[in-house]
């Protein structure tokens, strides 16, 4: 394919909403790809402000900026290393997102056949109300944790252990999940607290996809089976590919194929909705809706 190009000028905002409120009625299935775009649009900001208010103490003992690049440094003892994890965890997992955008999008897709293929790792769609049986987590889950070498090919729920961790260091955990910092919360676990795997006693790490040791457990496998298969029935109807959010760190799992299949089915549709790369092959310009904008924004106009 050519190099994609944007297939509509920012001034036609509102016509390509209309564009895509059509394409949505008249479609036999949606297949939304979403990315980390959406989790942003939502409020779950890796930085700033809320990156300030939960990890303020490693902001100023490592001078760290955001959680991300927080995330990969090596830590000195496995406690402090699960002291910054387990609060990561709750604040994108276990706690809702400051803006109901998935909810605007599970109001959209209710009712309609859809399903859905992530690299998000938040939980945020199970969270909304979308059924799980048309979700596919494609790069783990911030939930679940795996053993690092890994001995098994099993995951393990880490909800229990991720809130005692983060009570031990002096936070408050409200009714509906809010965490509360304290003034001077500890940053480190203590050891009988540092997860280890039950069957070959090497300590346990998420279940996210960084290198070759990412444990594809039984329910991956199914959900993957099940995305397949929604593709396969639903090839010869009036599919929607709705990607959101999505960029260039990992095209090959929602952007590529989306374009290729819409490309290769006679009557696939493709649309876009991104904050800054709203982008459609030449190829498949007249088959394409590409909105540059907030996502929750255009969501709640649709």
């Amino acid at each position: 394919m050519k190099l994609p190009f944007k297939t509509q000028p920012p001034e036609d905002l509102s016509t390509q909403i209309k564009l895509l409120s059509a394409a949505l009625d008249e479609a036999d299935c949606i297949i939304a790809g979403a990315g980390a775009g959406l989790s942003t649009s939502a409020g779950f900001l890796y930085s700033g402000e809320r990156f300030r208010k939960y990890f303020s103490d490693f902001e100023e003992k490592y001078n760290f900026h955001d959680m991300y690049s927080s995330g990969f440094y090596p830590y000195d003892t496995l406690e402090e290393y699960w002291a910054f994890w387990s609060r990561y965890i709750w604040i994108n997992r276990y706690m809702n997102p400051p803006k109901p955008v998935y909810e605007k999008l599970h109001t959209i897709l209710k009712g309609k056949d859809y399903f859905v293929l992530t690299t998000n790792v938040d939980h945020c769609f199970q969270k909304a109300g979308f059924d799980k049986h048309r979700l596919f987590y494609t790069q783990g889950d911030y939930g679940l944790f795996q053993c690092s070498r890994p001995c098994q090919p099993v995951t393990y729920d880490n909800e229990k252990i991720i809130r005692q961790m983060v009570l031990s260091q002096g936070f408050k955990i409200l009714e509906d999940n809010t965490l509360l910092p304290p003034a001077s919360p500890k940053m480190t676990i203590p050891s009988n607290l540092v997860p280890r795997c039950p069957h070959c006693g090497k300590p346990l790490t998420m279940n996210l996809r960084a290198d070759s040791t990412f444990v594809e457990d039984e329910g991956w496998h199914q959900a993957a089976e099940r995305y397949s298969e929604f593709l396969r029935r639903h090839q010869p109807t009036k599919v929607l590919f709705l990607e959101l959010g999505t960029g260039y760190n990992t095209p090959g799992i929602i952007k590529y194929p989306f374009w290729n299949m819409t490309d290769r089915w006679p009557d696939a549709r493709y649309a876009c909705i991104n904050l800054n790369e709203a982008l459609a092959p030449e190829e498949i310009s007249k088959k394409s809706i590409c909105i540059e904008g907030d996502i929750g924004e255009v969501l709640a106009q649709l």
